[in-house]
């Protein structure tokens, strides 16, 4: 897997995420589910099993920067984490406030995971919500999508 072709299966997702309105978690949930990112998992997938997506370990946790807020990712920063359950946030991090929401791409990795109690695909946080990410019952990747990657940690 390269970068590019990784680069060129999240266009779809950047080109959508604009769009969204995090206050509305529901509508935005259903339309990134309603989304075929089958080419963006295998990449993502591919790219943390040959370790340059997610080249840092703390506390049990591997995690990565895949791109810093930029016009090129439509304003929003992208983090890829590998956590295993029970696990609470990747190392050092804990309890954050999603200042302008937060988008989770959720994929499992082994058992059937749970990221803060949820199966989903796409956990959506709107501005404002708080928590600690928490994955239980197995371990999951999930790429983290942050408007202005703006985030507020405690």
């Amino acid at each position: 897997m390269t970068r590019e072709l990784l680069d060129d299966a999240l266009a779809p997702l950047l080109r959508l995420l604009p769009n969204l309105d995090p206050h509305d978690v529901p509508a935005c949930e259903r339309r990134l589910s309603a989304l075929d990112l089958s080419a963006l998992e295998v990449a993502l997938r591919e790219g943390h099993a040959e370790g340059w997506l997610t080249p840092r370990e703390g506390g049990g946790v591997r995690f990565g920067r895949l791109a810093r807020a930029g016009p090129e990712t439509g304003g929003f920063s992208i983090d890829v984490v590998d956590m295993a359950g029970p696990a609470r946030g990747p190392a050092g991090l804990a309890a954050h406030t999603h200042v302008t929401g937060e988008f989770d791409l959720c994929l499992p990795l082994e058992g059937t995971p749970a990221f803060d109690g949820r199966r989903d695909r796409w956990v959506v946080f709107p501005p404002g919500s708080r928590h600690v990410p928490t994955v239980t019952n197995g371990r999951m990747l999930i790429a983290y999508f942050v408007k202005d990657g703006a985030i507020r940690f405690e």
